[in-house]
């Protein structure tokens, strides 16, 4: 299924948050705001809540933490001790190396992982790539309501915010 959205291309990142501000007060749906660099202030202008991916990478770095410390204790301690120059079986320092990498190792695939899956990013998803925006521009996607009117409304908010360019895009949803 395939919907149709309305791209306002913008030349400066004051008009695009004002736009984006506008877009979301006239009660239009915002489907994505494409910019070439972060800009300050466009999560709030969006409406964005804040990312749940941090507590993702908690979660998976202390998973890897307790990973590494249960498997170095069970092997050095329950399965194969050594007494190796009088050192305590389980010797909590000689750990820290291996905990440490395994936290990171964890986290940082885990959280890479949930971020490709969150954002759809996969093989085979098809995403509309817009011209120019990468370089020099920033732009809307509006997802008017059903109505040419509401489309024509759209555009005429888009337009007085200080887009430069429209377009009009299907897009897979």
């Amino acid at each position: 299924m395939s919907a149709s959205v309305l791209i306002g291309y913008f030349d400066s990142e004051e008009k695009v948050l004002d736009a984006t501000r506008a877009v979301r007060e006239a009660g239009y749906a915002l489907h994505d705001v494409y910019t070439p660099y972060a800009v300050h202030g466009m999560d709030d202008a969006m409406g964005l809540r804040p990312s749940r991916l941090t507590w993702v990478c908690f979660g998976a770095g202390l998973t890897g933490a307790a990973a590494a410390l249960s498997l170095q204790y069970y092997t050095s301690v329950v399965s194969w001790p050594l007494n190796v120059g009088g050192k305590p079986f389980n010797s909590f320092p000689a750990f820290i190396p291996v905990s440490f990498e395994l936290t990171v190792l964890f986290a940082a695939l885990t959280t890479v992982a949930a971020f490709l899956i969150r954002a759809k990013l996969f093989p085979g998803n098809k995403r509309v790539a817009l011209p120019r925006v990468t370089d020099d521009r920033f732009a809307i996607a509006v997802e008017p309501r059903e109505a040419p009117a509401d489309m024509a409304a759209a555009e005429d908010v888009l337009r007085r915010h200080g887009a430069v360019e429209m377009a009009r895009v299907e897009v897979a949803s």
